[in-house]
């Protein structure tokens, strides 16, 4: 954890942005895997993390935003509980550890909110996303009543303090980011024909949790990599295949790391590899260099996008008037998801928040265009934000099929070229970045993605 008064400074900013009632922060509890007492790893709620990093389950977090006070509620461990599982924090100690000012037992939670609600004060909740929570707050509220009071001022507030990053969650995010190295180093060094996917999979989750931490979200390691979310494990590596690997760690207090790197499984890439890469990686290295405060990701995307057809243009797989291809949306049919997303406690940054809430606002909104309407993150970008910058081009044989068989944008793309690219996969390569004052810095820095580097460690 952080300083205690860290997180009192966090909520005392928050009362600051609603003067007038009463939070609820939820946390999350355990879920039961297939009986009670076989639960699945715990994973708090990031938002409960980020104002009173509480690591535990069981807590519910109610902050007096016209006293500037906080109440912490949970159980207190029973002898079987001590048995089972040994001895833990008290509820006094873990209200210590955040500078919370007071604790209540949990069975008092529900008297507690009706009482607040009775006297007609204003209550302020986060949507949920977990449906024990949503269930514990139906018997509280009656039905669905609860829902009345998510509030988008809320939901503002904690997103624009949380998406502003401090100079310690940004060495946390490093300091994952120096196992996230290592992961993909290990993936390149051991990748070789003959080897599966869950060999090298089972590697790396070796690695993680041999450091005391573990994977922010299930790794992508395939060499099917125009599935964009492929989590399946099954294919043996061959010769002339692609594999892409997108995975990171997380730092011990929960901040998340999101890098892909894509290379041949051979250790050389062939012509048509380097092609391709190339125009992957330039359109990633300009975005890079074009970040700076209050440039608007969304026109980013649009940069990528232009380099994405003029690369595929010189290599006649498009064709016609770039603008014009980027008006109509034909580059989408090689590189149909968003550029980036927020990054932080979450991979996809408080998207439990509501991703247009996130990642747009009234001067920018979210696009209907397919590929561009994947854009998770669209707004104008502030000094402290950390993003991903992760552009693809895929060869997705049943989307070119579609395409080509309803006749669109046969004015922008030559589709006979494409027989020999269907069996091509995919490239994305995606970094980390930290918004500064007059530009970014990469923070994953030094993770090999040359063509020269990859095929020197392979």
């Amino acid at each position: 954890m952080f300083d205690p008064l860290i997180y009192s400074n966090r909520r005392s900013e928050l009362s600051q942005f609603l003067k007038d009632g009463f939070i609820l922060l939820c946390g999350n509890n355990e879920v039961p895997m297939n009986y009670q007492s076989n639960s699945y790893p715990f994973v708090q709620d990031s938002s409960f993390l980020y104002y009173c990093g509480l690591d535990s389950p069981n807590l519910n977090l109610l902050i007096n935003t016209y006293e500037n006070t906080a109440t912490l509620y949970g159980t207190s461990q029973s002898i079987d509980d001590v048995i089972w599982c040994g001895q833990s924090k008290t509820l006094n100690e873990l209200a210590g550890l955040a500078h919370i000012d007071q604790i209540s037992k949990k069975n008092n939670f529900k008297e507690d909110v009706n009482r607040i609600l009775s006297k007609g004060e204003k209550f302020y909740i986060l949507p949920q996303y977990r449906s024990d929570n949503k269930q514990i707050l139906s018997e509280i509220f009656g039905g669905d009543k609860w829902q009345n009071y998510i509030s988008m001022d809320l939901i503002r507030s904690v997103i624009a303090q949380r998406s502003i990053k401090s100079e310690l969650e940004v060495d946390e995010i490093k300091d994952a980011m120096v196992v996230t190295k290592s992961m993909h180093e290990m993936a390149m060094m051991n990748t070789k024909p003959g080897k599966t996917e869950q060999e090298i999979v089972v590697e790396l989750v070796s690695l993680v949790h041999s450091k005391g931490i573990r994977l922010a979200y299930p790794s992508i390691f395939t060499v099917r990599g125009e599935i964009l979310h492929n989590q399946s494990y099954g294919s043996t590596l061959q010769d002339g295949q692609l594999l892409l690997h997108d995975g990171g760690a997380e730092s011990k207090e929960h901040y998340a790391t999101d890098i892909t790197r894509t290379y041949p499984v051979t250790g050389r890439f062939s012509s048509k590899q380097k092609s391709i890469y190339e125009i992957v990686l330039k359109m990633q290295e300009d975005v890079i260099q074009s970040l700076s405060p209050e440039v608007k990701y969304q026109d980013m995307h649009l940069l990528a996008s232009r380099i994405c057809i003029e690369g595929l243009k010189s290599m006649g797989i498009m064709k016609g008037n770039t603008e014009n291809a980027i008006d109509a949306g034909a580059h989408a049919l090689f590189f149909p998801h968003g550029l980036g997303h927020m990054l932080g406690l979450d991979v996809h940054d408080m998207e439990a928040l509501g991703e247009d809430n996130v990642g747009y606002d009234s001067e920018i909104m979210r696009d209907s265009q397919f590929g561009l309407s994947y854009l998770r993150l669209g707004k104008a970008l502030h000094c402290g934000n950390v993003l991903t910058v992760e552009p693809g081009i895929y060869f997705i044989p049943a989307l070119i099929d579609q395409w080509e068989q309803n006749g669109n944008h046969k004015e922008f793309v030559n589709y006979p070229s494409l027989k020999s690219f269907r069996d091509f996969g995919g490239i994305r390569i995606e970094d980390d970045v930290l918004i500064t004052d007059d530009g970014c810095d990469c923070l994953s820095y030094g993770i090999p993605k040359i063509i020269s580097e990859i095929e020197q460690i392979m």
